[in-house]
């Protein structure tokens, strides 16, 4: 088979699942423009699987946006600079359990199966092109470099203000769903302290875009031990880079991957059900206590070169510049580096959020709700937003904003709240569909007395006439003027009620002209006596 056969086959199955098939939602309008049930902000992995699940519950009154083009929605083909994926090859999740959709079967129809066997992980841009036929099989319709710039309350709904080119669309979305990866909730940015009397042309973060052939012959330092950090000493060292020195603050290379240590069912899907002590003692020995290392692949591809050398105990404390060199002192020794690559991570920050301008002072972070034992505090923790069982943002004073509700942040910032689920890839299979579900409960429970006007205005009969099937049939041909209008006028129902006429025996109570055309059996002649008394002999 082949990857358009593949996909064939998948929007044949699909129709296999058409069941409910009734889109549900109740329409809004707005001045006479509808409201959005929903609007995906972000068209990665995460926004693209949360299109598709709404979709499955039969929402369609959703847009999806990105304000990369297409192809470069996700890290994949900017700064995500691994070879390979991290995450186990089997990963699953987007697919909400359809065999002929996952990556496995799209990769081996694509490559074969002996090359599925061969690898471990996937490279990263086999997995990227496994995404862009995802939306494509699925025909989701991404709006591309259209941006959200700002979100506005209005009572029960939220306004998203969109920048398309040129200019500025409103748009009013009862749900606004931020699937923006790692920095949806913060940023990637250098610490302020160390770039404060630096030009810019002398360092970048390590998600920049950066020009690695500009690094040939230069001397380059990364702050950083985990794997982005080893991913850009990588490929400056291939680049041509004279050296690279990798700085890290601990006094050991991590080694243990705290992630992978949290790939099973009952974390994955149950986290955020956990109490808030509970959550907060698993996310800070996983976040703060055990960084995530580099992979084995990453460490060899850098060791590899003899200019490459990596420091422990070695925290940046002061840079400066001098002559376009930046000077580097961490505590007992000095550097000079002609451009400095920051691996720092993403800062969870929701004040430096430009849509959330208008409502992060009312949104609820873990510091509002929770305070930790004595000795078990943490800055960068209690900065993280403090969300609902469907990722919802929540209100820091309750009742002061209950359009929070509609807003769901589907990024790294939910990691305390729910674990691995927005913005990583084994988290997709339980994160995705709790966010769906949350979506679609919601809706449903706030147009509940709708329903409930209709159905008490419901009149379609199930039961259709009281007269016996054969009147039925004969007056319903009877109307017809001919035997193509006889047969349009019979729905699937009717179709099935005249086959079971045509196949069950006559009933007993015929017209008498019925009986009198039927075949009359002769009766048998008597046998003479004598045979009868021999027979009885």
């Amino acid at each position: 088979m082949s990857v358009s056969q593949l996909t064939k086959r998948v929007r044949h199955e699909l129709t296999y699942l058409d069941y409910p098939a009734r889109e549900w939602t109740v329409p809004r309008f707005i001045d006479g423009v509808p409201v959005l049930d929903a609007l995906i902000v972000g068209a990665g992995q995460s926004g693209l699987g949360i299109a598709f699940g709404l979709r499955l519950e039969r929402i369609s009154n959703f847009r999806i946006i990105d304000r990369s083009r297409r192809g470069f929605e996700g890290p994949w083909r900017s700064f995500a600079r691994m070879k390979q994926l991290r995450t186990p090859k089997e990963v699953t999740g987007i697919d909400f359990g359809i065999p002929s959709l996952t990556v496995r079967t799209w990769y081996e129809e694509k490559f074969g199966r002996r090359a599925w066997d061969r690898i471990d992980t996937l490279p990263q841009e086999v997995w990227r092109s496994y995404l862009d036929w995802y939306r494509d099989v699925l025909d989701l319709a991404v709006e591309n470099e259209v941006e959200l710039v700002l979100i506005e309350p209005a009572d029960d709904i939220l306004i998203a203000h969109l920048r398309r080119s040129d200019r500025i669309e409103r748009v009013h979305a009862r749900k606004i769903v931020l699937a923006t990866g790692f920095e949806g909730s913060g940023s990637w940015r250098a610490p302020k302290s160390l770039v404060t009397h630096l030009s810019a042309h002398l360092y970048a973060h390590s998600t920049d875009d950066i020009d690695f052939h500009k690094l040939a012959g230069k001397r380059v330092g990364i702050l950083g031990a985990g794997a982005s950090a080893f991913d850009n000493a990588a490929l400056a060292l291939e680049s041509g880079a004279a050296r690279v020195d990798l700085c890290f603050r601990r006094s050991e290379m991590p080694r243990v991957n705290p992630l992978t240590w949290m790939n099973f069912a009952g974390i994955l899907g149950h986290f955020g059900e956990l109490a808030d002590l509970d959550r907060w003692r698993f996310m800070r020995h996983i976040l703060e206590e055990l960084p995530v290392p580099p992979t084995q692949d990453a460490y060899w591809r850098c060791r590899k070169f003899d200019n490459f050398a990596w420091h422990p105990d070695c925290g940046w404390s002061f840079v400066d510049e001098a002559s376009g060199i930046a000077k580097v002192q961490s505590s007992d020794r000095s550097f000079e580096f002609d451009f400095m690559i920051f691996a720092s991570g993403a800062e969870t920050d929701l004040s430096v959020r430009p849509e959330l301008a208008l409502l992060v002072d009312q949104m609820a972070l873990w510091h509002d709700r929770f305070t930790p034992p004595a000795g078990e505090e943490s800055e960068s923790l209690a900065r993280y937003p403090y969300l609902g069982q469907a990722f919802e943002f929540t209100e820091r004073h309750r009742g002061a904003a209950p359009f929070l509700r509609g807003l769901h942040n589907f990024t790294f910032g939910a990691m305390l709240s729910h674990g691995i689920s927005g913005a990583a890839i084994t988290g997709m299979k339980y994160g995705v569909r709790r966010l769906v579900n949350g979506i679609a409960r919601d809706l449903f429970c706030e147009d509940s007395a709708a329903y409930y006007r209709e159905l008490l205005s419901y009149r379609t009969p199930e039961l259709r006439t009281l007269d016996n099937a054969f009147d039925w049939l004969n007056q319903l041909g009877s109307d017809a003027v001919n035997f193509d209008s006889f047969a349009n006028q019979l729905n699937q129902h009717q179709f099935v009620a005249l086959r079971s006429l045509l196949q069950r025996p006559k009933p007993p109570h015929e017209s008498p002209t019925a009986r009198s055309t039927r075949p009359v059996r002769a009766k048998p002649t008597p046998r003479p006596a004598r045979l009868r008394k021999k027979k009885r002999k």
